[in-house]
């Protein structure tokens, strides 16, 4: 498997070795050691709880700055819809997008735009493919990481359908090259992101992707917040900017895309912590009456995302506000036939199955292997089981398999620590009341 670049990563100066993230991390890609956390890439899936609950902002996102914007022509901002929740509802959309625009791009798409037609096209999806139930939503780059490491036999349930993110940069791509004559090169097309998984999605496109499906660059919406909210204030609004519906930017709220699927029974999970709940019983054949699964790592969908800016509550409730007043003053509407043929163009696709993540292999040796699993097991016996982190290592299985590995010793563990020193301290204690052998061979003499 090739090596994934990662979005989330540690500022080694601001940690403090707390082990707070250790805890919140749902794949054990944590260790504490020397003092400091260690993210572990080949376990890590962007979901950016450790950037969430890090309480000394160690740890961190890459993500682009808008200097990037140089390196091409023609410049598009597709941002997210969980973008239009950062602000009050006294902002119109139409200000909103304007203003990014003025922050050096030449033209604004909404992701909420390619995100009604993914939902419209569900019910094509159900037609022409036959998935384990549940099919489960491809939208959350992280739940799918998730599921590809933790829960590989769920992987075949994973939709084929491209994130709303995917399919708009292909169709923006498509038409600057289609319909303006603007080569490939000179298009810069520039996600404004609410999160990390989306970040580390840009930065590692499938290899089976066509050159429609760029998008360079991944820019968080923390990052321009500041710039965006000074811009709104003096921007002259474009009332031909906006071009999405209600329903399309309602997908940043957890429900979002189910909201589109009628007559079949769905669930749709925020937290990646709840996500995993569900998972293990999807993986255990108790929701097999389920015929859709969205899950959404973020609390309460997208507007929760670690690089956004405003609670995502308060969010939620400006993006509630914002579709009422959209449904009320909008008759805009995608036709059925558009859906239909774009579905049936195949752009609206994967071009590859996903399979499960790989595992780092315990020894390239079979034999090998099997003996540090029996090790691994004997270690976990002989360790307390109450997996409180103060090893560094997120539970005692993980630092059974650490000590096994070579990364972690025994006595990392404060409880072995603890009897190592009580019983140097008893045979210390022996060995003075007996006294030295040297000197009771001489009492015996005299």
């Amino acid at each position: 498997m090739d090596k994934l670049l990662h979005s989330v990563y540690l500022d080694r100066d601001k940690c403090l070795g707390c082990t707070t993230c250790l805890r919140s991390c749902p794949t054990g890609a944590i260790r504490v050691r020397e003092g400091k956390a260690r993210i572990i890439e080949s376990k890590c899936i962007d979901c950016g709880e450790c950037i969430r609950v890090c309480p000394h902002h160690a740890k961190m996102a890459r993500t682009d700055a808008l200097d990037k914007l140089e390196n091409f022509k023609y410049n598009v901002a597709i941002p997210a819809p969980s973008l239009l929740g950062q602000f009050k509802p006294k902002y119109s959309i139409e200000r909103i997008l304007s203003g990014l625009k003025s922050l050096g791009f030449d033209e604004v798409v909404e992701v909420a735009y390619g995100a009604e037609i993914i939902g419209r096209a569900i019910k094509y999806e159900f037609k022409a493919k036959h998935y384990p139930k549940p099919m489960i939503s491809s939208a959350c780059p992280a739940v799918s990481k998730l599921i590809q490491f933790r829960f590989p036999e769920l992987t075949g349930s994973i939709s084929r359908l491209k994130a709303p993110m995917g399919l708009t940069a292909r169709i923006t791509r498509k038409r600057l090259m289609e319909m303006q004559g603007l080569k490939n090169e000179d298009i810069g097309i520039f996600f404004i992101t609410p999160c990390a998984a989306k970040a580390t999605e840009v930065s590692n496109p499938l290899p089976s992707d066509d050159i429609m499906a760029t998008i360079n660059g991944a820019i968080g919406i923390k990052d321009i917040y500041t710039r965006l909210l000074s811009a709104m204030k003096t921007v002259e609004e474009d009332p031909m900017i906006h071009n999405s519906t209600a329903d399309g930017f309602s997908w940043a709220i957890s429900g979002g895309e189910s909201s589109y699927i009628k007559n079949k029974k769905v669930l749709h999970v925020d937290g990646i912590s709840n996500v995993i709940k569900v998972l293990e019983e999807i993986e255990c054949g108790k929701l097999e009456n389920i015929d859709f699964f969205e899950g959404l790592a973020c609390l309460g969908g997208c507007v929760g995302g670690c690089l956004t800016v405003e609670n995502n509550f308060v969010a939620k409730m400006y993006l509630h506000e914002r579709a009422e007043k959209e449904r009320m003053d909008s008759n805009r509407h995608l036709d059925e036939a558009y859906v239909k043929n774009m579905y049936n163009s195949g752009m609206m696709h994967q071009k590859e199955k996903l399979f499960p993540r790989e595992r780092r292999p315990l020894d390239e040796d079979m034999n090998r292997a099997i003996e540090k699993m029996q090790a691994i097991e004997a270690l976990e016996h002989k360790l307390p089981g109450l997996d409180c982190g103060s090893c560094g290592a997120p539970g005692c299985r993980a630092l059974a398999e650490d000590i096994v590995m070579g990364e972690a010793r025994e006595i990392d563990c404060v409880f072995v620590l603890k009897d190592r020193v009580l019983e140097l301290s008893n045979l210390t204690s022996e060995l003075l009341q007996v006294g030295h052998p040297m000197e009771n061979s001489e009492k015996g003499e005299d």
